[in-house]
């Protein structure tokens, strides 16, 4: 399958139903949207825009997650951490295992870079040929330029 190179999106697409599961929904009834915007060729990363109505739930991270907020404002609680308020341009990363109680102040958007973690040995092996393949990218033009030089 082939990807585009350079892909854009917009953070105002229309949302489809994404419901916050219902054993984790502690206090409301909070209606989460979402709309995947890109989704890496391996599978293993991808680009949303999430949304949420005002609620309190559970929230279990099984991907690393960075997330940005756009829109609204929460309050998160973790083991060991005092809550803490997050409003439009903050910044938060959840760790694959982190667990949060989120309290939506009324509505929430984000966007959500979400990854999932390979094996060290994996990850290493993934770098090296990645950069292998850079490396003869950028080789490639130089030596045609070479061929060409030679020939004449």
């Amino acid at each position: 399958m082939q990807f585009a190179l350079i892909e854009a999106g917009r953070c105002d697409v229309d949302l489809t139903p994404s419901p916050v599961e219902p054993s984790w929904i502690i206090d409301g009834n909070p209606e989460a949207r979402s709309h995947v915007l890109s989704t890496s060729a391996c599978g293993t990363a991808k680009t949303m825009i999430w949304s949420c109505t005002e609620g309190k739930f559970n929230w279990y991270y099984d991907l690393d997650e960075t997330i940005v907020i756009i829109e609204g404002s929460i309050v998160l609680e973790s083991k060991g951490v005092p809550p803490k308020r997050f409003r439009a341009g903050d910044v938060i990363v959840f760790h694959r295992g982190a667990h949060a109680k989120w309290h939506v102040e009324g509505y929430v958007k984000k966007v959500a870079f979400l990854r999932l973690n390979n094996p060290v040995p994996l990850g290493f092996a993934i770098r090296a040929v990645n950069k292998l393949r850079s490396l003869v990218a950028r080789s490639a033009p130089v030596m045609a330029a070479a061929c060409v030089i030679i020939a004449e």
